[in-house]
């Protein structure tokens, strides 16, 4: 891995080579909360006007692209971690989970007392006590600002809290991508890694909540990765001329399977080990820099 300032491999920044980019989206374009740095659009738009190809690859629900990010114009999403891949108005991939699979994930985190979303390809599902949880946040936001308090961007349950769910009861069991659980307890993730981890993939999430813990799961061979993978064959790509732009624990497929793989400045430690150069902070123009970086732009 090197800094920003230093080298990567000669083949990695070659110029007027086609290439394909994947740019996660919290914590990656989107500051946790709903702050695009300006340069981030301009980036992507002369990257995409100079022939390349730049796609969104987030966990997020694709229904639950923040407006700020989608009007910025991509060629395409890969979205729930992989289990909705569009191409153009293609859908590429659609794999909700099989409904006994969604039972069983469901079963584990009610018999543990954990929180969750569910999301499909059209919208986000909330448990009752999810959504009890929100409401309370709300309310303190509320507090804290009149009280005088200070409520920043960066405190990432602010959308969130902002907005009503629908319920459980109202989603398709058989068009479930993914959950997002948050746990009142240390040891959650844990937990359900020992309850689900022979079929599913929990990894660690980045809401920034005063204890507990909260992650993500999908089916173990749906990823970001696995998706990239399945979408360059169709596209006829080479992996080499892939670039993964991302900073959480979600993007270590994708940083697995693309020849040049980017963590940003805020990205976990553990990512910016894996990857092949570190760019700066999202707020810092960080997908600008790594697009100059890579002669994209």
């Amino acid at each position: 891995m090197t800094t920003l300032t230093g080298s990567t491999a000669a083949d990695a920044t070659r110029p007027h080579r086609r290439r394909i980019i994947f740019l996660d989206v919290d914590g990656t374009i989107l500051e946790h909360g709903s702050y695009v740095a300006p340069s981030t659009g301009d980036a992507v738009r002369a990257a995409r006007a100079a022939g390349h190809l730049v796609y969104l690859s987030t966990g997020r629900s694709a229904a639950d692209i923040h407006p700020n990010v989608a009007e910025i114009g991509f060629d395409g999403a890969v979205t729930n971690s992989g289990a909705l891949v569009v191409s153009g108005d293609e859908v590429v991939i659609d794999r909700p989970l099989p409904r006994e699979a969604t039972e069983r994930l469901l079963a584990a985190m009610r018999s543990r007392g954990i929180r969750f979303f569910l999301q499909t390809r059209d919208g986000v599902y909330a448990s009752d006590d999810m959504a009890e949880l929100m409401r309370d946040y709300a309310a303190a936001l509320e507090a804290r600002e009149a009280a005088g308090g200070e409520v920043r961007p960066e405190d990432s349950l602010v959308g969130l809290a902002q907005r009503t769910f629908p319920p459980i009861e109202e989603a398709d069991l058989g068009r479930i991508d993914k959950a997002v659980f948050v746990s009142d307890h240390e040891d959650g993730l844990e937990q359900l890694r020992a309850d689900l981890g022979d079929r599913f993939l929990v990894v660690p999430g980045s809401m920034p909540l005063p204890g507990g813990s909260n992650g993500e799961i999908n089916e173990r061979d749906t990823t970001k990765g696995s998706a990239i993978e399945l979408l360059l064959d169709r596209l006829g790509i080479d992996a080499a001329d892939a670039v993964a732009v991302g900073d959480s624990w979600n993007d270590v497929e994708m940083f697995q399977v693309c020849g040049v793989a980017v963590a940003m400045g805020n990205a976990h430690p553990e990512l910016k080990a894996l990857a092949d150069f570190v760019t700066t902070d999202v707020l810092d123009d960080g997908i600008a820099n790594a697009f100059r970086r890579l002669g994209l732009i």
